[in-house]
C-alpha cells in the first residue's frame, strides 16, 4: 500500500514553501512519526514526518523545489522493505507506480543525533561531506552556516605543493575563496519587509539614555529569590522593558496602533513582538496580551521562545500578529542604532548596551550604567511629541521600578 506525502497546509500569510532538507533518500526504511523533509517558509521551518512505518518509495519535489499546501512531495510504501534499484522521481499527476533507487548509507555513525541548521545541512550535503564529521560552534554542539562554508573552503583549498630548493615559494599562501548561496526564503522575507518599511513609511527615530543603576540594583537584590519563587526563572532586563511598554503605551495608544489603508487601527491589547536571533536569521515571536503577564511570565515567555529559535520549532502562529515590538541590539554589543519598524506596527523600541559613563547628577559627577533607548516610529500615524513622551514615559518607569508597580 503506497501513501502519498503531500504538504501541510499552510496559513493564508504564507502562501507557498520551499523544499529545505530532505533527511531520507529513496529507498530508505522509515518509521512512524520519523522526520522525512524539512520545508522552509518566509516565517518557519516547518517538518513533516513519515504517516507510517515502510519504505520512502519516491520524491516528487527536489531541494529548492517551491510547494503549496497539499502538493504531492514523495509517497511511503507501507510495510516490509523492499528496495529496487531503479532511478525514480514521480511527477505529482502520475497515476503509475513510480521505480526506486537505492542509495546505501555506510557511515557508522548514521544514527547519532547531529544539531545542524538546514542552511547548514544543505551546503553539505552538496559538498558530499559527512555531516558527523563536522564540530558545530553554535548551543549544543550546533552545527552552523559558518560551520559548513568553513569546512567546505577548507576541503576546496589547494594542497601547498614541495617547495623548491632551487626556487623557494613566493606569494601569500592559500586562495581567494568565494561561495554561491541562494539566500533563505526567511532572509528574502525580511529583506524584502526592510524594504517596505522604509519605503512605504515616513520612518523617523527619536533617542534617549536611561539610567539603568535602579533596575539593576533590584534584580541584583531579588535575583536568587525570584527564580526559587518562579521554578528556575531568572529575572532579566527584558520583562521591566516589556512592563514599562505596555504601561506607556496605555497613556499613548498612538504608539500601540497601526495603519491599515487609509485607516487608523487602534488596539485595546498590548502584543509585544520581541524580536530573537536564529540560525536562520531574525525573528520575532509575540507576547500575547502582555499586559495581563506578570515579570516571571515574561521572561519564561522569552526563554521558551529563545530555545525554540534556536532549535528551529517556533510555529507560525507565535510569530503572527503583535502590536509592538522590542529589539535588544545590546546583547550583541550594540551601543546605539536606528531599528527598523516592523509593518503594519508603528513603533518598535530598540535597547542597546550598558555602558559606564560620567553623567552629572545633583552638580557631581558619578560613574553610572547608562543605556541608549532609540524609538523608530511612522510620522503618519505618530506626532513627535507622542514619540518623544512615550520614550520619556519608558525612561522615568526604569530609573523607577516601583512606578511600575504602582501603576503611577
Amino acid at each position: 500500500m503506497t501513501i502519498e506525502i503531500k504538504a501541510p497546509t499552510l496559513p493564508e500569510s504564507v502562501p507557498d514553501g520551499t523544499i529545505a532538507t530532505w533527511h531520507k533518500n529513496v529507498g530508505d526504511a522509515v518509521k512512524r512519526d520519523e522526520l522525512l523533509v524539512d520545508i522552509e517558509t518566509d516565517k518557519v521551518v516547518i517538518e513533516v514526518v513519515s504517516p507510517a512505518d515502510g519504505t520512502l518509495v519516491a520524491v516528487a519535489k527536489n531541494t529548492g523545489d517551491t510547494i503549496v499546501s497539499g502538493e504531492l512531495i514523495g509517497v511511503v510504501e507501507q510495510g516490509e522493505v523492499t528496495p529496487t534499484t531503479s532511478p525514480s522521481k514521480v511527477e505529482s499527476d502520475s497515476t503509475t507506480k513510480p521505480e526506486v533507487v537505492v542509495e546505501q548509507v555506510t557511515s557508522s555513525k548514521e544514527h547519532d543525533e547531529v544539531f545542524i541548521s538546514p542552511a547548514a545541512k544543505k551546503i553539505l550535503l552538496e559538498n558530499n561531506i559527512d555531516l558527523h564529521s563536522v564540530t558545530g560552534s553554535g548551543k549544543d554542539g550546533r552545527i552552523t552556516k559558518e560551520d559548513a562554508v568553513a569546512v567546505v573552503a577548507t576541503n576546496n583549498a589547494p594542497a601547498p605543493a614541495e617547495a623548491s630548493p632551487q626556487a623557494p615559494a613566493i606569494g601569500p599562501a592559500g586562495g581567494r575563496i568565494e561561495e554561491r548561496v541562494p539566500m533563505s526564503r526567511l532572509r528574502t522575507r525580511v529583506a524584502e519587509r526592510l524594504l517596505e518599511a522604509t519605503q512605504n513609511t515616513a520612518m523617523l527615530t527619536t533617542f534617549n539614555e536611561v539610567n539603568m543603576q535602579p533596575v539593576m540594583a533590584l534584580r541584583s537584590k531579588y535575583k536568587d529569590q525570584f527564580e526559587k519563587a518562579h521554578d528556575g526563572t531568572r529575572l532579566g532586563f527584558m520583562s521591566f522593558f516589556v512592563r514599562a511598554s505596555v504601561d506607556a503605551l496605555k497613556k499613548y495608544p498612538a504608539v500601540n496602533a497601526s495603519i491599515d489603508g487609509n485607516d487608523i487601527v487602534y488596539h485595546g491589547y498590548q502584543d509585544i513582538g520581541v524580536a530573537v536571533s536564529s540560525p536562520r536569521g531574525l525573528v520575532v515571536p509575540v507576547l500575547r496580551n502582555a499586559d495581563h503577564m506578570s515579570m516571571a511570565a515574561v521572561e519564561k515567555q522569552i526563554r521558551e521562545y529563545g530555545l525554540k529559535a534556536q532549535e528551529g520549532k517556533l510555529a507560525i502562529d507565535e510569530m503572527t500578529g503583535g502590536t509592538f515590538t522590542i529589539s535588544n541590539g545590546g546583547v550583541f554589543g550594540s551601543l546605539l542604532s536606528t531599528p527598523i519598524l516592523n509593518p503594519p506596527q508603528t513603533a518598535i523600541l530598540g535597547m542597546h548596551k550598558i555602558q559606564e559613563r560620567p553623567m552629572a547628577v545633583d552638580g557631581e559627577v558619578k560613574i553610572l550604567p547608562m543605556m541608549y533607548l532609540a524609538l523608530s516610529y511612522d510620522h503618519r500615524m505618530i506626532d513627535g511629541k507622542e514619540a518623544v513622551q512615550f520614550l520619556v514615559c519608558v525612561k522615568d518607569l526604569l530609573e523607577d521600578p516601583a512606578r511600575i508597580l504602582l501603576e503611577i
